[in-house]
């Protein structure tokens, strides 16, 4: 394209000189722009899986062990609250914390509770057992100066144990409440800091789980809280979050389905149909079709069911709601 003679706004179609000058030092800039294109090399896509080896299973608590997984060479650094994704052998891919030291680069630490097919896979692994791993990835970013409030429940310690370990290493102002059903349930009870900012609230020790009025008792004002754990614990923790200025969470289940309305899934590759009840998700449903569907729900990663549908979009399983047509 060619630009032509700039005139003046003035009616008198004589030269603007400044917008002539505006338009030679735009053509100079394209020419050089597509000169430089053309030399510019292709862009390579960037592999994210790491092939890691099973250095170490260890048991933390009642149904949870630890894994250390290292390939002998610097793994790519991470920061609090981040995770990973684990492929695992019979395909099955979920989302777990890093709950080590961000500063050993190498090897990565997860912890995993039994509750499910893809977590019972893993409590059988040996140590040498060769996994694909994706990431790290930061879902759950530890941000601020503080002062930082922490609440975790059960498994739920594993992004937070990092973050805690950093705010004391800042020198920050903090405070941790670590609850869950019993100490014998609860992972890294002998990492915490021996410090009376540490709480230790089993519900075998207080007869009923803590409120959310009870596990924010003391909240320093303007505090930022990290919480992570089941959806009860966090649901409590919310509705009592008036005094904070801003609140961090992760949690290990969907919100409850109410007043739910009927919809249907059509799976595009098979033309299988399913129908979703009212009281249901359509994860609920899709696993029952397809059992090998990635989700983590249950695992404190929010968006990691997300289904491609046929029209370029997608759709959370776990939440969404409404007909339509998903690309498997």
């Amino acid at each position: 394209m060619t630009l032509g003679r700039p005139t003046r706004l003035d009616g008198s179609a004589r030269t603007d000189h400044l917008m002539s000058t505006l338009v030679g030092v735009v053509g100079v800039y394209r020419r050089l722009s597509q000169f430089s294109g053309r030399r510019r090399p292709p862009v390579r896509a960037v592999d994210r899986n790491l092939s890691l080896v099973v250095e170490t299973i260890r048991p933390e608590a009642e149904d949870v062990v630890s894994l250390r997984l290292t390939n002998g060479t610097p793994l790519p650094a991470w920061r609090p609250g981040a995770h990973v994704d684990v492929v695992l052998p019979s395909g099955l891919t979920r989302q777990y914390s890093l709950c080590g030291d961000p500063a050993d680069r190498s090897r990565y630490r997860i912890a995993v509770r039994k509750i499910g097919a893809a977590s019972g896979e893993i409590h059988a692994l040996t140590p040498g057992t060769r996994l694909t791993v994706k990431g790290p990835r930061t879902a759950f970013p530890f941000v601020g100066e503080g002062p930082f409030l922490f609440v975790a429940g059960g498994i739920g310690i594993t992004p937070i144990l990092p973050m805690v370990r950093q705010a004391v290493a800042r020198g920050a102002d903090w405070r941790l409440v670590y609850t869950g059903r019993s100490r014998a349930s609860m992972p890294f009870l002998g990492e915490l800091p021996d410090d009376d900012r540490v709480w230790i609230r089993p519900d075998t020790e207080y007869g009923i789980p803590a409120s959310g009025a009870e596990l924010l008792a003391g909240l320093p004002e303007g505090a930022s809280v990290y919480c992570c754990g089941p959806v009860p614990m966090i649901t409590g923790v919310r509705m009592d979050l008036a005094r904070t200025t801003a609140v961090h969470f992760e949690r290990f289940a969907p919100p409850p389905i109410v007043a739910g309305t009927p919809f249907r899934l059509t799976l595009r590759r098979s033309g299988e149909v399913l129908e979703v009840p009212g009281d249901r998700s359509a994860l609920d449903v899709l696993r029952e079709a397809r059992p090998g569907t990635p989700y983590s729900c249950r695992q404190g990663f929010c968006g990691t069911c997300a289904v491609p549908t046929a029209d370029g979009g997608s759709m959370r399983i776990c939440v969404d709601r409404g007909t339509a047509v998903l690309d498997l």
